[in-house]
């Protein structure tokens, strides 16, 4: 126990702390916020539970170090090739999902904004208010739709899995699209821009365990989608009339009319300009 003792008192003596420049604390700062980004993604995948697990094993491995137990450390030392395999075998889709992530961001548009650009916005106001309209009368009436609309993130494998359309959306074409028996109703509306492109689309269901079993295709698709590319799904249930929306892998569920035209408003990218002529989004 003193020898233990002793090595944690080394370890942690003012001695051994080196002189550190701007760079060491900028460096610090990276390796913290890289940390701080991992930690936030494994929090919100499955992968949480499984790093709690890795935290127990390190601390272990830690405390077989400090008591010098010499059997433990070997298979540690050669079985570590193996468990960081195992790693990425264990977390590929969320690994495929942060990088897919990483792909899509812009980190020098979100570092540097210029007041003299020009950002179109995805769609209009018009467009808007129909989707919203059009969803909740088919909730009401109880009609099943699932509608995606684009955001950055090309659609065109979805797109052509369906019957192209390419007419300008009005909540009246979207709820004789999804009317009972007929022949677009089956699939997902693709929305880009103020036109419906496509109806009938097949979407990638998603294969997340925690999704509630009473949920059904439509709503596995919606997920599925939103977990592939970056738009955002919205999915009027057949059963319940109740409305949803699916973005980034995650599925809101019974979402008022206020709550989805806040989140149309975010994805409408829409330059807002004040009397004094700044800019704002």
């Amino acid at each position: 126990m003193q020898q233990i003792i002793s090595k944690i008192g080394n370890f942690i003596s003012f001695e051994s702390i080196p002189v550190m420049g701007l760079t060491d604390y900028v460096e610090i700062l990276i390796i913290a916020f890289v940390v701080y980004e991992v930690m936030v993604w494994i929090r919100e995948t499955r992968a949480w539970s499984l790093m709690r697990g890795i935290v127990v094993i390190i601390v272990f491995v830690l405390l077989a170090y400090l008591m010098q137990m010499t059997t433990i450390l070997w298979l540690v030392r050669n079985g570590l090739n193996v468990l960081l395999m195992a790693l990425l075998v264990i977390f590929q889709p969320e690994l495929r999902r942060a990088l897919d992530f990483l792909g899509r961001k812009n980190f020098i548009a979100s570092l540097f904004t210029f007041s003299g650009s020009n950002v179109n916005e995805r769609f209009s106001d018009k467009t808007m208010n129909e989707i919203i309209k059009a969803c909740y009368e088919m909730g009401r009436a109880r009609t099943g739709a699932l509608i995606v609309i684009k955001q950055s993130d090309p659609l065109t494998e979805y797109i052509r899995t369906g019957i192209e359309v390419d007419a300008v959306v009005t909540s009246q074409l979207l709820i004789n699209i999804f009317e009972h028996n007929t022949p677009l109703h089956d699939g997902a509306v693709i929305v880009e821009g103020d036109r419906v492109v496509s109806a009938t689309c097949y979407l990638p269901l998603s294969d997340n365990m925690e999704l509630s079993k009473e949920l059904g295709t439509r709503h596995r698709a919606g997920v599925g989608i939103s977990e592939a590319t970056d738009s955002l799904t919205i999915i009027v249930s057949e059963e319940t009339g109740r409305v949803s929306i699916a973005q980034n892998g995650a599925l809101t569920r019974n979402v008022d009319q206020d709550t989805l035209r806040d989140e149309l408003i975010k994805l409408q990218n829409k330059t807002i300009v004040d009397k004094k002529g700044r800019s704002a989004r």
